[in-house]
């Protein structure tokens, strides 16, 4: 029986992994089955702790890693962060919740008694020292995922289909920067045998940093769009950014992009590690057909793999997202019918694209976990031709972090929004105001609505009167906008 490890002998050091039958897949195991393997003077090396650990301790184990002290459990290390206030504050509270040690920067002030502490000059840092350091010992096979759209439902797939066939951990929720992917390593069981990490950018050197942290085997950067132009000035910009999940990538490793960003060649061209390209055009490395797509699922072809492959997902974006995730299982020698069984039966992150019906049989489409004009503009593409029996209705919050471009961008929405596809349209927030002028000159003004963002609950009045059975109805924002509670009244309305 032939092993992944056999056929991927570059990721060295890993240890032998379960070889993968053809017939029978390996079942997923359940998050916290297993305490963390460390010991209290292996914390205080990793550390590079500036006190001594007492020898009548030093081969205590700890159960787990947390740094908010009301979710401490006996036996964990509670991390002290500085935020809005100073976690070093919660020490005592993490202590009667349970834990046993907790790293220590404060110089004016001692950790309480009877507490095992390690002193450090700065806790995050220590923190990060600490997972690279639980990464290298449990030694799973990494794979990191960036992109201004479509990275944590990539990363959804991902694991999804890993999981079939390998012990398998993933980023849960949104925790992707430089406190939450070192979390997630540090809260994977001892046994994990592929981690699917996500990785978020803010600003330059972002990724840089986590991918320095996570040293992963395997790369991907699902697309460059407009996200953070306030931080980055430029799309370019964004591109140099995005590449830099590559600093930490190993020399042996593999880099997957899309073969429709000229932008990510300007930087990739002295890259040493292996470069692969996916997509829908024949320059692609690996390649999607899209067969059928409808309201609730979408049927697709591979190049690289036999038969049809099925999604309980709509748009051509998430297939790309497949894309990545059946490439990756392939190449960690995922059996075809996994791959399949991983993609259909995939659970999304909450809050990202989401159909939820309402018992009068409206239709509504929630997106509002973020939004930038790349996302939109595929979206509205997707919703205006969908088939309905009611009317279309849009509700579009502000995308925000777009610099000095938000109005240009905000106003070229107004080429997908049509009233012949879109009956009514909801705006909400200053930027949107923008692209509400434009509209009130193709629309009926009784069609088109505007809100400002101390508004929300008139839109939402508004948007229950607009609403009828059969409507179809999308939503979609920055996260920053809070349209989820729209989403939440709409349906909570609907059950009184």
């Amino acid at each position: 029986m032939k092993t992944t490890m056999q056929k991927f002998r570059y990721y060295k050091g890993h240890k032998q992994v379960l070889s993968v039958s053809t017939k029978q897949s390996i079942k997923p195991f359940r998050k916290g089955t297993n305490p963390m393997n460390l010991s209290l003077l292996e914390i205080a090396k990793a550390v590079h702790a500036e006190n001594n650990i007492s020898k009548s301790f030093a081969n205590q184990k700890i159960t787990g890693v947390e740094f908010d002290s009301r979710k401490i459990k006996a036996g964990n290390l509670f991390i002290p962060l500085n935020g809005q206030r100073n976690g070093h504050e919660f020490a005592r509270l993490a202590q009667e919740n349970g834990a046993i040690a907790t790293l220590w920067s404060e110089k004016s002030t001692q950790a309480p008694s009877g507490m095992v502490y390690f002193q450090v000059k700065n806790t995050l840092l220590a923190m990060q020292q600490l997972a690279s350091y639980f990464l290298a010992k449990i030694k799973p096979i990494t794979i990191a995922i960036t992109g201004s759209n479509g990275k944590t439902s990539t990363k959804d797939l991902t694991a999804s289909v890993l999981s079939t066939t390998y012990k398998t951990y993933k980023t849960q929720g949104n925790y992707n920067n430089e406190i939450g992917l070192p979390y997630t390593i540090l809260s994977m069981p001892d046994f994990t045998e592929t981690l699917v990490l996500e990785m978020g950018m803010d600003h330059p050197k972002d990724l840089r940093l986590l991918s320095m942290i996570a040293k992963p085997d395997i790369t991907a950067i699902t697309m460059i769009g407009e996200s953070h132009l306030e931080n980055f000035g430029t799309r370019k910009k964004i591109a140099k950014g995005k590449i830099e999940i590559i600093d930490g990538l190993k020399p042996q490793g593999e880099l997957i992009i899309p073969s429709d960003e000229p932008l990510l060649e300007l930087f990739t061209k002295n890259v040493s590690q292996k470069i692969t390209t996916f997509g829908f055009t024949h320059s692609s490395d690996f390649q999607a057909q899209i067969i059928q797509e409808a309201k609730n699922y979408t049927s697709f072809s591979l190049n690289f793999l036999e038969g049809e492959f099925h999604l309980p997902l709509s748009g051509s974006f998430y297939v790309k997202n497949a894309l990545i995730a059946a490439y990756i299982g392939r190449k960690l020698d995922v059996a075809t019918f996994n791959i399949k069984k991983g993609l259909e039966e995939v659970q999304l992150t909450p809050n990202r694209t989401e159909w939820l019906t309402r018992a009068d049989g409206a239709e509504i489409l929630s997106d509002v976990y973020n939004a930038n004009p790349t996302a939109m503009n595929l979206i509205l593409e997707y919703f205006r031709v969908l088939p309905t029996s009611g009317k279309r209705i849009i509700i579009l919050g502000d995308m925000l972090e777009l610099g000095k471009k938000s109005k240009e961008f905000h106003q070229e929405l107004a080429s997908l929004i049509n009233p012949e596809t879109i009956q009514t349209v909801i705006l909400y927030g200053e930027e949107m105001k923008n692209l509400a002028k434009i509209l009130w000159e193709k629309y009926p003004q009784t069609k088109v609505f505007h809100f400002s963002k101390n508004e929300k609950q008139e839109l939402i009045d508004e948007a229950k009167k607009q609403i009828h059975p059969h409507d179809m109805v999308l939503l979609k924002a920055s996260n920053g906008m809070k349209l989820s509670e729209v989403v939440s009244a709409l349906i909570e309305h609907d059950r009184l």
